[in-house]
């Protein structure tokens, strides 16, 4: 197991809140894998998200082996640029990333948020280069699984193909919903849709799914929802003051989460 990153811990910032029921719930931030060099995937607590499989500790040192924990990344350090060579991917282990592309003009568009547990990258895979740029919005920190190496594994492991095939699956998925969003969503049904996709996204990692912070700007959010900065402050707003939301900058907190899903009517973000 290759690793170049000895002190790195998986956090993630969100509300003190007391809906956080461990010894943590009171502390800025959550840490929710140590990721010292020395913790495997086996021992991740992540592991279940990134990679969902049931290998055996044979199995899941093979894995080990091909991935590679990097150096952490400041906030705005990219992770791969637009028509960069797709030779990795990547799993979010601490903080978060959004991806975004370039037109021909300069105009740039938002196409998607990760969290921790996920994995970033897959964009590259059919053409051999990434169609989208990836840059962190905080300090974060990844584990990198070059491409050809996990292709190799999965011939030999079917259950790691399988899931594979599951989570870019998934991956497709995401996108045909933001398609659906952005081509019949009212501005109001975007929004609550976005929120109650972000608290499933931090309740999958064990964080409150009612009280959360927001990595992105609020221009990111209208970016991705074909929304203008000003429209997302004003959902914003129009929602805390309807008593469905509390805004505290990037702090939400969800305060009736089956108001919101009656808004949204169908499948969220």
């Amino acid at each position: 197991m290759r690793s170049i990153d000895n002190s790195t811990e998986l956090n993630n910032s969100t509300l003190a809140s007391s809906e956080l029921q461990d010894n943590r719930s009171n502390a800025p931030v959550v840490k929710l894998c140590p990721h010292s060099a020395g913790v495997s995937c086996g021992s991740c607590r992540l592991n279940e998200l990134c990679l969902p499989i049931a290998l055996s500790e044979g199995e899941m040192q093979q894995l080990d082996d091909i991935v590679e924990r990097n150096r952490p990344y400041k906030k705005a350090d990219h992770l791969y640029r637009q028509h960069d060579e797709f030779r990795s991917i990547f799993a979010v282990r601490s903080g978060s990333f959004k991806t975004y592309v370039l037109s021909s003009s300069g105009s740039g568009r938002v196409t998607g948020f990760y969290l921790p547990g996920e994995i970033i990258g897959m964009d590259g895979i059919a053409d051999r280069t990434h169609a989208n740029s990836a840059v962190a919005l905080e300090h974060a920190s990844i584990c990198e699984i070059p491409f050809s190496q996990l292709e190799s594994l999965s011939l030999k492991l079917p259950s790691l193909q399988h899931n594979f095939f599951s989570i870019l699956g998934a991956e497709i998925t995401k996108d045909q919903k933001i398609h659906t969003i952005l081509s019949s969503y009212s501005a109001e049904q975007r929004i609550a849709s976005f929120l109650l996709g972000v608290s499933s996204r931090y309740a999958r990692v064990g964080l409150s799914p009612t009280r959360f912070h927001l990595p992105m700007t609020r221009g990111d959010i209208g970016e991705y929802l074909g929304l203008t900065v000003e429209t997302v402050s004003r959902l914003f707003t129009a929602l805390q003051k309807k008593g469905l939301i509390s805004v505290d900058n990037r702090e939400i907190a969800l305060l009736a989460k089956d108001e919101l899903r009656a808004i949204v009517g169908a499948d969220e973000l």
